[in-house]
């Protein structure tokens, strides 16, 4: 004899397996980041080499401009090439991430219609092809590092955290411009605008010091501040120190908006196979 089995759906249930669904659905998590990253560059001339080309050219941009004809300084006596690159590594991080989740969903649409898993999956796999990219810019920074005779200080031991940083920095705001995406197309014109405005205003091409005193904790809402001053810290050691007051608020932000990226994200997944 065959017991019939029952489904019982009780409101509330599915945000409290929440987490377990993701767990049981990490086999598609890893389908689709080798995806991405397969996919990324294939029928490119070059291949890969662009994740290496377009950071290293930014800093190339950069030094000639800021250092060789607006005369900015540098950090102590390290390189400027090496002030810019240290920052071009979460810069690229947050903006490869921006870019390539904000529209997963919208490039996902006939998996989302047809099939249940959390949709959390498909933006946090494009943090995977962006990590890989990171990596290949961090062995350009060895070289770079190599080339300039720079020794790390012991503060490099403190990099992968501020890496990890640097990945819930750029999670927060891409899960909430991601979801918001799904329902208003013009994100996909506005964000491009959005990473070339951010790149100006934050400190990519100089050092945050420049900023005058009274101005720098105001500056430091910028929550790729403290990931960016982070990194420089690690890289060039005591030469550039942590402003640690901006540090903290920049670190209140970057919680907000990951909490504030979340909520959204959760509030309109409901309705994504509806109005994708």
């Amino acid at each position: 004899m065959i017991e019939e089995q029952v489904l019982i759906i009780e409101p509330g249930i599915s945000y409290k397996n929440y987490w377990t669904d993701i767990w049981r659905y990490r086999e598609l998590f890893w389908v689709l980041a080798w995806r991405d990253i397969s996919v990324r560059y294939k029928q490119t001339l070059i291949g890969i080499l662009w994740a290496i080309i377009r950071p290293f050219l930014t800093m190339v941009v950069f030094t000639f401009i800021f250092n060789r004809i607006a005369k900015l300084p540098s950090e102590g006596n390290s390189p400027y090439a090496l002030l810019v690159f240290s920052a071009m590594l979460p810069w690229s991080l947050f903006t490869t991430i921006m870019g390539e989740a904000s529209n997963s969903l919208v490039n996902n649409t006939n998996l989302i219609t047809k099939v249940y898993f959390p949709r959390l999956i498909i933006p946090m796999a494009t943090v995977v092809t962006a990590f890989v990219e990171f990596l290949i810019s961090f062995v350009i920074l060895l070289c770079i590092m190599l080339f300039y005779k720079h020794t790390p200080a012991l503060q490099m031991l403190f990099l992968p955290l501020f890496i990890f940083l640097a990945l819930i920095a750029s999670l927060g705001p891409c899960l909430w411009i991601t979801s918001l995406n799904v329902r208003y197309r013009d994100f996909r014109y506005v964000i491009p605008f959005i990473l070339q405005f951010g790149l100006y205003i934050s400190p990519v091409g100089f050092s945050s010091k420049l900023i005058p005193e009274n101005l720098r904790l105001i500056y430091s809402i910028n929550p790729l501040v403290s990931v960016i001053d982070g990194f420089r810290w690690c890289i060039l050691g005591n030469q550039s120190p942590i402003y640690w007051q901006g540090f903290v608020l920049s670190f209140i932000m970057v919680i907000f908006f990951l909490w504030l990226g979340f909520s959204q994200f959760r509030k309109m997944e409901k309705t994504f196979a509806d109005i994708i």
